[in-house]
């Protein structure tokens, strides 16, 4: 008798793990960005944005940023999504305007405390709220969890804001890419199809120590100079994915 009951409620475990409903199944951005934040998705117990914003995973980016930054001659920068702000309060940055932008409403609200006079927090949707114009889009650890057709939205978004600089986390060992559903993740090459960037001005190794994602880097791009001719393709179904399969 006891075997069984243990057996009912494996079963009944199995049948509601089966049954929940993933972020990457709800329609907004805004649900589904909220649900991974609210359910802690990707299972850091250093912040909530994920391993990837982890001081140790962060380390390379925070040193080598505030060189961007004074490269480009950047005065002002929006960081969408920036999450937590967990790493990126340790940066230096050397700038007279900084923007954090996320779609959770919880995550702006946190956030709230790191504002000054130089910094401040917004709720914004990349792919369709008005973005400011500023020197440099930081975008790291976005697009790698959009769709084709969200990232159409993202990047004409950007270039509608009338920006400077674009940088973005690419993977430029990936020989291809493939579509998913917003909210799950794949390792993106902007420089490959659909969205066939050129070569990078500057290219960050953001030495990851997770085994197959060694190549995970940074780019950065003027975004006048961007290829983006095929992303129209892309919003109407002339550019298909190379793969078809969803990673789970």
């Amino acid at each position: 008798m006891i075997a069984v009951k243990r057996c009912a409620r494996s079963i009944s475990r199995l049948w509601q793990r089966r049954r929940r409903v993933r972020p990457w199944q709800l329609e907004s951005m805004e649900a589904k960005f909220t649900a991974v934040h609210r359910e802690n998705t990707w299972r850091s117990a250093e912040s909530v944005s994920g391993r990837g914003s982890t001081r140790s995973e962060t380390e390379a980016i925070r040193r080598e940023l505030p060189g961007l930054i004074e490269q480009i001659g950047a005065r002002s920068i929006l960081d969408v999504p920036c999450g937590d702000f967990h790493w990126m309060q340790d940066a230096a940055l050397d700038v007279d305007t900084y923007i954090g932008a996320d779609v959770v409403d919880a995550i702006v609200e946190s956030n709230a405390r790191f504002a000054d006079h130089r910094r401040r927090f917004v709720k914004l949707d990349l792919t369709r709220d008005p973005l400011p114009r500023v020197d440099l889009v930081f975008c790291r650890d976005c697009l790698v969890h959009f769709s084709y057709a969200d990232l159409t939205a993202a990047l004409a978004n950007i270039v509608r804001s009338g920006s400077k600089y674009l940088a973005t986390t690419t993977f430029p060992d990936r020989p291809e890419n493939r579509d998913i559903l917003t909210g799950q993740w794949r390792p993106l090459n902007v420089q490959q199809p659909p969205l066939s960037f050129p070569a990078p001005i500057r290219l960050i190794d953001e030495r990851c120590p997770m085994k197959g994602y060694t190549d995970k880097s940074l780019g950065l791009w003027r975004i006048e100079e961007l290829g983006l001719d095929c992303l129209q393709s892309v919003a109407t179904g002339g550019c298909p994915p190379v793969s078809a399969s969803v990673p789970h």
